[in-house]
């Protein structure tokens, strides 16, 4: 239980700044029909979702080392869950460059 307590508040303070962020537009919403345009919106909302992950990953992975209190066992799933954080950014960066080259080749 003060686990899943845990998560929801670390959830809540991580999303803090997006929706502090968050404006209310005033203009009647307009109706998009141009293809890379939306294909920039979806990829901006990725990248945007890709990040808040990210961070909650190494956040979780930080966490682990603070509660591993020296066990080789705990320490050793904490450098996995740091590791496989690495590899997540890495391949979503190639991802996004992928999609950047691809873009401007069309």
């Amino acid at each position: 239980m003060k686990k899943i307590i845990l998560v929801l508040t670390l959830l809540a303070v991580l999303t803090m700044p997006v929706m502090a962020l968050a404006q209310i537009s005033t203009s009647p919403p307009t109706i998009n029909t141009d293809l890379e345009g939306l294909g920039e919106k979806i990829v901006s909302a990725v990248w945007i979702v890709f990040t808040v992950i990210v961070i909650i990953m190494f956040v979780i992975a930080g966490i682990l080392f603070l509660t591993a209190q020296g066990n080789p066992e705990k320490v050793s799933l904490a450098r996995m869950a740091f590791l496989w954080g690495v590899v997540g950014v890495v391949v979503g960066i190639l991802a996004y460059t992928m999609i950047t080259v691809v873009t401007s080749i069309f």
